[in-house]
């Protein structure tokens, strides 16, 4: 059996060394190629001849995968999904792991982060030293006593809520299903509209489906306080970042900060949110911390263990 990692996904060299020897004692060709690329060219070269695949958020089509005939299981290296063909992989019998949980208290910590650094105008605020300037008279605000709207209740979203708590913050959430989890630690649940008129930060924290795709569209962000801030950590295609950058730009919004975009950075020159005011813009980093990594690797080695020693 073949088992190729299309990228090193955190796995050092001494470690990918220990894997081939580990899993040729098991009769496995353990490949682990030391960089990544996303042309579809190179992805099919390596995947070619692979029983089992190891891949974070490179996308998959189904070009790609029509040429891998031997592929019996991905091994996803990552949360969500959406960059995956599932459709031909269901058509084929294709399994498909994610590692799911390896990231969570890191996203939720960039959220956080992302509200004070907008709160607080970090980012401008190390510009203006920089220009050896000061405050120039701009106040800053506090997370304490603020309402916080969760667009979904998963597990990053509930971390996200127990750090908020430790703030002081009133917690609002929208979810297609309500967790006991969450109401425990005082968390309302609401509707959409109702989450969007109250929140001083909506805060999304929703995989991206057919259902969420362009759920906080141009008439939902149009029920905020023109006080209100937008993070989003989830998956960009929730929200029509075009209205959204309108509405900065016209301080309809008060601010923002973004990690997620309809693709994966870097961005395109003409991105809408580039020219948008008071947004902290980010590209896609919230999962990459040094322990989310090294929990990736584990979680993904228990995966394939569990496959090969069915």
């Amino acid at each position: 059996m073949k088992i190729v990692a299309v990228e090193p996904i955190g796995i050092s060299r001494q470690r990918a060394e220990e894997l081939v020897e580990r899993y040729a004692a098991k009769g496995c060709d353990f490949v682990v190629y030391p960089d990544r690329k996303e042309d579809e060219q190179t992805l099919v070269e390596r995947m070619k001849d692979a029983d089992v695949v190891i891949v974070s958020n490179i996308r998959l089509s189904r070009e790609v995968l029509e040429q891998c005939p031997k592929l019996k299981f991905l091994n996803v290296a990552f949360t969500g999904l959406d960059h995956i063909d599932q459709d031909y992989c269901r058509e084929k019998g294709i399994l498909i792991r994610n590692a799911s949980g390896y990231a969570t208290q890191a996203v939720a910590e960039l959220a956080v982060g992302l509200m004070l650094d907008v709160y607080r105008k970090i980012t401008p605020f190390d510009a203006s030293t920089r220009n050896l300037q000061g405050r120039n008279n701009i106040l800053g605000r506090e997370l304490h006593g603020k309402t916080v709207g969760l667009v979904g209740t998963g597990a990053i979203g509930l971390r996200t809520a127990a750090i908020l708590k430790a703030f002081g913050c009133r917690l609002l959430a929208y979810s297609r299903t309500e967790r006991q989890e969450a109401l425990d630690m005082g968390i309302e649940y609401t509707t959409l509209e109702d989450l969007m008129k109250r929140s001083d930060i909506i805060s999304l924290h929703t995989p991206l489906t057919a259902q969420t795709k362009g759920l906080i569209s141009r008439e939902m962000l149009e029920l905020c306080k023109p006080s209100a801030i937008i993070i989003n950590t989830a998956r960009g295609a929730v929200i029509d970042n075009k209205a959204l950058a309108e509405m900065l730009n016209k301080d309809c919004i008060a601010g923002a900060g973004i990690d997620v975009y309809e693709y994966e950075p870097p961005l395109q020159s003409n991105h809408p949110l580039l020219s948008a005011k008071n947004a902290v813009l980010l590209p896609h980093v919230a999962f990459a911390t040094q322990e989310s990594f090294s929990m990736r690797v584990d979680i993904i080695l228990r995966n394939l263990d569990e496959y090969l020693a069915k």
